[in-house]
Formats: C-alpha cells, sequence, structure tokens
C-alpha cells in the first residue's frame, strides 16, 4: 500500500507537512488527515513502503482451495459484523482486512483476499465484490452499490444483514421441523430393509420344507423381500436416480415450468413452498427498494431469487407493465394465476394415479399471491410506503410457514404412524396365514 506525503493547514491557519502510514487510497489518506484536525492543500503519493510486495509474495495472503460459495449463515455473520465496522467509523478497506483475518480458510476468505486486491487498485466495494459471485450474488452487490450511490452504507449493510438473518431464522425452523419425520423415515426403512432381508427368508425356508400353500399376499411379500436380498445395493440408487430424472426436467423451460408447478400445487407441502417464496420475495424486493434501487433493477434480482419458473414469470410480467408505465399491483393479480400445464398433469398422473389428476384440474387456476398481497402493494404504492407494505407481507408470510410448518409436524407424526403400520401388518398377516395353515395342518 502507498504512503502519501501531504502539506496542510491547521486549526491557526499555519501550514502542515508530514507523510501518512500506509493506506489504501487518497480518499482515506485524506480522511485520515482531517481527522487529525488539519485542512489538506496537497497530497501526493510518496512511494510505496518497503516489504509491501515481499509481503504479497512470501504468501501472507495465499488462497486456499475451496469448492463451491459460501454459506449462507457464514455470509450473514459476515454482513453484520461488516455493518458493525462500518457504524464504528472504520474504512471499508480496513474493515474487510479485519474480517479477512478472522476468516477460516474457504471460499469467503478467498473472495475476501480478491476484494480487497481489487479495492486497492481503484475499484468501488461493489465493483469488487461483482467480481466474486460465488460469495456475492447480484441482490448483495447492487445493495452495496445503493448505498455508495447514497453515501448511506452502514445503513444499506444493516439492512442486508437484518434480511439475511431474518431469511436464516425462517429457513432453520423449516429445516428443524423436518428433521424429525425425516429421521423416523430414514429408521423405519432400515427396520423394515432388516426384515425383508433377515427374518423373511427364514419364514420363507419352512414354507418351502413342509411345502405349504401360499396366498398371494404372502407370493407378494417374497417376491419383495427377494428382490431386497438379491439387490439390496440398489435401494440408495433409487433416490438418486429420481434427483438426477427430476434435475434433468428442469433443464427444459417446459420441463421446469411443470414441476415448479406441480410443487406448488402439493397439499400442505405446496402451501409451504409458495408462501415461503412469497415471503422471500417480497422482502427481497421491500429491501432493494428502500435501499434505493432502481425499481426494474430490483424486480429483476427478485424474479432470479425466486427459485420457482412460477414467481419468475410473474415477475417477468410485472416487470414489463412498469416498462410500460403501470403500477406493481394489477399485474401482480393479473398474472398471478397460473396457466394450465401438460407436464403437470402428467406428473399427477404419474405419482397420484386418477385422483391426482383431478386434483390439479380443480387447483389448476389458484393463484400463487392472494389479495392481501395485492392489496398492500396497492396501499404501499397509493401512499409511497411500498418497501414498508412488502416489509409487512413478508413477515405475515413468515408467521404463516411457521405455522404451517409446525401444524405439517403435528400431522406427520400420526400419519407415520398409520404408514408404519400398515407395514408391519402387512407383513405380519402375510406370514402368519400360511403359518396357521401349517400348524392346522400337522395338528
Amino acid at each position: 500500500m502507498p504512503v502519501f506525503q501531504y502539506e496542510a493547514m491547521d486549526a491557526q491557519g499555519q501550514e502542515v507537512k508530514g507523510v501518512t502510514d500506509e493506506l489504501a487510497n487518497e480518499e482515506e489518506a485524506q480522511q485520515t488527515i482531517r481527522a487529525m484536525g488539519y485542512f489538506v492543500t496537497k497530497i501526493t503519493v510518496k512511494k510505496a513502503r518497503k516489504g509491501t510486495v515481499e509481503k504479497k509474495k512470501d504468501g501472507g495472503r495465499k488462497k486456499s482451495f475451496a469448492l463451491g460459495g459460501v454459506g449462507g449463515k457464514l455470509l450473514t455473520t459476515f454482513t453484520r459484523q461488516l455493518s458493525i465496522l462500518q457504524d464504528a467509523g472504520l474504512p471499508i478497506l480496513r474493515s474487510l482486512r479485519i474480517l479477512e483475518g478472522q476468516q477460516k480458510g474457504g471460499a469467503l476468505k478467498n473472495a475476501l483476499i480478491d476484494v480487497c486486491d481489487e479495492i486497492e487498485a481503484g475499484a468501488t466495494l461493489s465493483e469488487a465484490m461483482a467480481k466474486c459471485p460465488k460469495a456475492f450474488d447480484r441482490l448483495y452487490v447492487n445493495m452495496i452499490k445503493a448505498g455508495e450511490a447514497g453515501g448511506a452504507l452502514e445503513v444499506i449493510l444493516r439492512r442486508l444483514a437484518e434480511f439475511q438473518e431474518k431469511s436464516q431464522a425462517l429457513k432453520r425452523k423449516v429445516v428443524g421441523a423436518m428433521i424429525y419425520p425425516v429421521m423416523v423415515v430414514t429408521v423405519a426403512v432400515a427396520i423394515v430393509t432388516g426384515i425383508m432381508y433377515f427374518i423373511v427368508p427364514a419364514f420363507i425356508k419352512i414354507f418351502t420344507d413342509f411345502e405349504a400353500e401360499l396366498p398371494p399376499i404372502t407370493l407378494l411379500l417374497v417376491a419383495i423381500s427377494s428382490f431386497v436380498g438379491n439387490y439390496w445395493y440398489t435401494l440408495p440408487l433409487f433416490p438418486v436416480v429420481f434427483g438426477l430424472c427430476i434435475k434433468l426436467l428442469r433443464k427444459f423451460e417446459a420441463g421446469r415450468a411443470g414441476w415448479d408447478q406441480f410443487i406448488l400445487k402439493m397439499p400442505v407441502f405446496g402451501q409451504i413452498i409458495e408462501k415461503n417464496i412469497v415471503a422471500r420475495t417480497t422482502r427481497t424486493l421491500g429491501t432493494l427498494v428502500s435501499s434505493g434501487v432502481p425499481i426494474l433493477e430490483a424486480l429483476n434480482i427478485t424474479k432470479e431469487t425466486s427459485g420457482n419458473y412460477i414467481f419468475e414469470n410473474m415477475y417477468g410480467k410485472i416487470y414489463d407493465a412498469i416498462r410500460e408505465g403501470e403500477s406493481i399491483a394489477r399485474p401482480m393479480k393479473e398474472h398471478s394465476r397460473p396457466r394450465f400445464n401438460p407436464i403437470t398433469l402428467i406428473l399427477w398422473f404419474i405419482f397420484v394415479p386418477v385422483i391426482g389428476p383431478l386434483f390439479y384440474l380443480m387447483k389448476v387456476n389458484q393463484r400463487i399471491v392472494d389479495d392481501l398481497v395485492v392489496n398492500m402493494v396497492d396501499v404501499g404504492e397509493e401512499t409511497g410506503e411500498l418497501d414498508t407494505m412488502l416489509y409487512k407481507v413478508a413477515d405475515t408470510y413468515d408467521e404463516m410457514v411457521a405455522v404451517l410448518t409446525e401444524s405439517l409436524t403435528k400431522l406427520i407424526e400420526p400419519l407415520l404412524i398409520v404408514v408404519l403400520g400398515g407395514a408391519v401388518g402387512f407383513i405380519v398377516v402375510a406370514l402368519f396365514m400360511p403359518l396357521i395353515g401349517l400348524i392346522e395342518t400337522l395338528a
């Protein structure tokens, strides 16, 4: 980093000359000199102190190997810490250096090294972060850019930290509620697989030795047990193959639209996903609007962060309508009703034959954004408090998601008991029917 030589005037009007310490740029040097109570009249770069280049070369800030992007929890913590440092009045480069030094090796530390180097080369914070898309997405970069343009970077960082913290809190609630049923299903599948692999073959051997006549239900159990015994290693492949098929389907626009609509129309689960997306997108849009990001750019970013084709299509239509001079509320209401999708109908037929397609046809015209959201957006536009209303919508839907998730957890518990009881009952009946016949024959 360079050293600056300056000429200035003190409070009594006397000329003062001096040299600063190593600083990132001229702006930081002027801030430092003004903080000493001097008025800068001339400032020039003297030289870079010895050892600066060598320090970079000797590996003092080496990058570590890292795969993937930065986790949401880690980025949220970083944003909050950066917000606190900016509130304390530290220069941005020094703040980033402090946080970089605290990070363990990984994607975020590598990104911060690059950001610091870019700022030293004269780039702004938003420009530097834009070159690290794996760590800082468009939402993050545009909010930082708006903060720099408005001279309120610390305020924007605080809002961004609050936005991320609320998003992480909602995510933790949903994931926490799903842990119990997932663990129960995993253990149940393991137990049933063990019964099929170890216990059922022992009974089959007894029936074979006594040449017992097996009823159809027992023959079905024998077939399942034989498959598990011979091809048990294929069982973990089923979820993998299913996931790959869905991923391949979503590679095509029509397939992505069909699958995303199928997900939204699912009972209970679909409502949770839909309301979660509404909460996330309205909070994103509200945060961007309140930060001074232009409405068209804010809608584009919100569209990209929705993660669902149906919502992306709706926000795209709103974007087009605003370009033509309309408001947000009317196109939001008009385009919040998904169109009929034949791929969605096929998916319902595959997963729930007969009943599934009928259920989809009854729900196909159901809107993804209800009147509550539209009316609050309309009021926000009329009063000039759009960001406030969007925050209120997000808070309301966050609470709805929490309530639905809790209700789903309570619903899953008895449902799992019924399903597991049915599976165990099927095995018991299938084994004991020929066993009872065999005992009667022997008697």
